[in-house]
């Protein structure tokens, strides 16, 4: 046992990353009980497994490189505040959830906090698509990557950085507790009646760029076929700005919150109009034949266009290579395009089955089925805080 419970510090930008923190912070539970006590920086989910994080995590949702530029000040803030977490609480090892552009920041002043405080960086930034000089970056600041994806290691380990793969949590949402009927009974709906799914994005940029058209295209759907049920659960970060909107329709909608009431959605949706992100591969595994839309602000997206080198932006579709769920991304992601391309899947239960079918195979490439993210998580986790003690921390660039 130990002298004192580990005190690890936990931080998390957004509302995937709040999620995987959870998990994690459940998983060490697991092992340590009462020996274990969490610091750090996350949502809803992280606080429930006793994190108290000083400030909302919504106003760091933020994508894109122009809107980068813009929040620097608040980010800068932001990361001062969270090191000084780190100063106060003493812990024996960081772990910095996605986001790059914050978690990276954070990273680079608990260094002057604590030279020999173990810093894990878990989700590695996308190098194989885009920006390959983040590696080295990420190697020359980090101790260790818990990475999501199979692929991922290499790009890291050139760069001398140890990495393990844990697998990625989206895989593994257990939907055996659903109830599809529950959900269908909420909302007024028949066993038969077509129910499309709308999951517009967890960050305040996504509602202000992508749900104009997703609107639009929920009016054109429900115009056509009134019979039509649409339900939106709303992510935490934004839940308060996506009622509002859903409030001022023209057409009943229903907005739902918590994670139950979301599983309970995919599984009874028909067909469901997703936001880039990870939700599109929790749709997948839930059966759900998606369309998927996404909007950058124009300079940013001017720019990525010149950096990213892959055709997909949906992780089943780029471990397929192909277009399995479609995707309308900036100028092709209007309110016509997006309403008929869910309509063409609301006529045709072949097309439905074909593209469930083509989604499943194309997570069972990523990993489906695999060991469960969080322990694995949890296990290296404690490795590298038994490995690294003795050990003296990358220098910066």
């Amino acid at each position: 046992m130990r002298a004192r419970p580990l005190t690890v510090m936990l931080v998390a930008a957004e509302a995937s990353g709040d999620d995987r923190g959870a998990g994690l912070a459940r998983a060490l539970k697991r092992r340590l009980g009462d020996q274990v006590r969490f610091v750090g920086v996350g949502g809803a989910k992280m606080a429930a497994e006793g994190l108290e994080s000083p400030f909302d995590i919504a106003e760091l949702s933020i994508f894109g490189l122009v809107e980068g530029l813009l929040a620097w000040r608040k980010v800068v803030r932001r990361a001062e505040q969270t090191a000084a977490i780190a100063a106060r609480e003493k812990p024996d090892v960081a772990v910095l959830i996605d986001s790059w552009g914050f978690t990276l920041r954070v990273a680079q002043r608990l260094r002057k906090v604590d030279p020999k405080l173990p810093l894990v960086k878990y989700v590695a930034p996308q190098v194989w698509a885009t920006r390959p000089g983040r590696a080295k970056t990420l190697a020359e600041t980090f101790d260790h990557l818990l990475s999501i994806h199979a692929f991922d290691a290499p790009w890291f380990e050139a760069h001398g950085l140890p990495v393990t793969f844990v697998g990625n949590s989206a895989l593994n949402v257990d939907f055996s507790g659903a109830d599809p009927a529950r959900l269908r009974r909420q909302i007024g709906a028949g066993p038969d009646d077509p129910i499309l799914l709308v999951l517009p994005g967890s960050r305040p940029s996504e509602i202000e760029r992508v749900l104009p058209a997703f609107e639009q295209a929920v009016h054109i759907l429900k115009d056509a076929e009134p019979e039509l049920h649409v339900v939106v659960p709303a992510a935490p970060t934004v839940a308060a700005t996506v009622k509002g909107r859903v409030a001022g329709w023209p057409h009943r909608a229903y907005v739902l919150e918590g994670e139950a009431a979301k599983h309970d959605a995919m599984k009874a949706a028909t067909v469901a109009l997703a936001c880039s992100g990870t939700v599109t591969t929790e749709l997948a595994l839930a059966g759900v034949p998606l369309v998927v839309g996404y909007r950058l602000g124009p300079m940013t997206y001017a720019i990525l266009k010149r950096l990213i080198r892959t055709r997909w932006v949906t992780l089943f579709n780029i471990a397929a290579q192909d277009f399995v769920a479609p995707e309308l991304i900036q100028d092709a992601c209007t309110g016509q395009r997006l309403a008929a391309e869910v309509a063409r899947r609301l006529d045709d239960p072949e097309l439905r089955r074909t593209q469930v079918a083509r989604q499943y195979a194309a997570l069972d490439r990523m990993g489906r089925g695999g060991p469960d993210p969080d322990e694995a998580a949890a296990e290296a986790l404690l490795r590298v805080v038994d490995g690294l003690a003795d050990h003296d921390p990358p220098q910066g660039p």
